[in-house]
């Protein structure tokens, strides 16, 4: 595995200095049911807090990731190419050898410390999952928010995981020094869909559930319907149960998102869609001819269902790069402005 080579980068490779050496690598696999057939490998970053390429199209600079690869095992996933920069397998590969960054708290707290430090926005969960089944041992998330509370930093975070109820107390207290961003993804509500494309994930009806009870505490959180699957997620019955259900939760917002495939998770997704959905192969095939995103106007008509839905169901709009800064509860008195949710993505 090239260890020496995974570089300095954000969500994308870029040959700079070594984020770590291969002598840095400690690798261990657990005999515990939620870990069965999972290998860690850890090791000590030299890097934590990353800035985005320029040409990327995500709505934020800069972005801490603590793991690489992800046992949510989506098929979609558009990191899976990353694992391709260590020599590991983008396909299974990338379900079951995790790479841990063990000092990334220390990390984060010595480069928010740092004179060259300029608070800006941190997302998290922007390459892979950072409340996956590997936190729930690694634990590395509460040091992460605590230090990012510590120094009053304002903060994102997009999860498919149900394990950030258990930092739920962290973050009311960052919200109460900084602006906090929170949004779950939820692409779709069908089972049986759910089961085959995203089989590590928390069931969707449970992720509406992190939505209800971060409301319920006061914490507004967003949902980013993500992705709507074409031909298999994507009928008029299946975005209104969908956002029915994201409405019914108490979501602050919705932001539909088409799935695209990338290098790396186009070649995963399509021998999974030749597997279970042969009949869709050439649909597939035609509608992704010209790249990794679907059509424009297939984009916009889906974009353009969700919101009439979300407006029908009460959901507010979205505006990009303003974050929800979650607060006590104000005294008796004329109603304040609706605070907006951030787009991650």
């Amino acid at each position: 595995m090239r260890w020496e080579n995974l570089a300095l980068e954000s969500d994308h490779s870029r040959a700079d200095a070594a984020l770590f050496g291969a002598d840095a690598v400690t690798t261990r696999t657990f005999d515990t049911p939620e870990f069965r057939g999972i290998t860690f490998h850890e090791i000590r970053a030299r890097s934590i807090i990353n800035r985005v390429p320029g040409a990327s199209r995500m709505p934020f600079e800069w972005t801490v990731n603590p793991y690489r690869g992800c046992s949510h095992a989506c098929v979609y996933c558009f990191a899976r190419k990353t694992h391709s920069y260590l020599d590991l397998d983008t396909g299974l590969g990338f379900d079951s050898q995790i790479v841990v960054k063990v000092n990334a708290p220390e990390l984060v707290r010595r480069q928010l410390g740092s004179r060259r430090w300029l608070g800006e926005h941190i997302a998290m969960g922007t390459n892979v999952d950072c409340y996956q089944r590997a936190e729930g041992r690694y634990r590395l998330m509460p040091g992460i928010i605590g230090a990012l509370r510590d120094h009053a930093n304002p903060f994102s975070i997009l999860t498919k995981g149900t394990l950030i109820l258990r930092d739920l107390e962290l973050l009311k207290q960052a919200a109460a020094v900084t602006d906090v961003g929170i949004s779950v993804s939820v692409g779709f509500t069908d089972a049986e869909l759910w089961r085959t494309v995203e089989p590590g994930t928390p069931a969707p009806e449970r992720r509406l559930e992190v939505v209800r009870t971060l409301g319920e505490h006061g914490i507004g959180c967003g949902v980013l319907m993500a992705p709507v699957i074409p031909f298999l997620g994507d009928s008029p019955a299946q975005l209104r149960d969908t956002v029915g259900a994201i409405a019914a939760a108490g979501a602050t917002s919705v932001t539909p998102l088409v799935l695209h495939l990338r290098p790396g998770a186009r070649e995963w997704f399509m021998a999974w869609l030749t597997r279970l959905h042969p009949h869709l192969v050439r649909r597939y095939e035609r509608l992704y001819a010209d790249g990794a995103y679907a059509p424009k106007w297939y984009q916009r008509r889906i974009t353009r269902q969700v919101h009439e839905l979300a407006e029908e169901y009460g959901i507010g709009p979205t505006r990009a790069g303003m974050p929800r800064r979650i607060r006590e509860p104000e005294p008796a008195g004329p109603t304040p402005a609706e605070p907006v949710q951030l787009s991650l993505i």
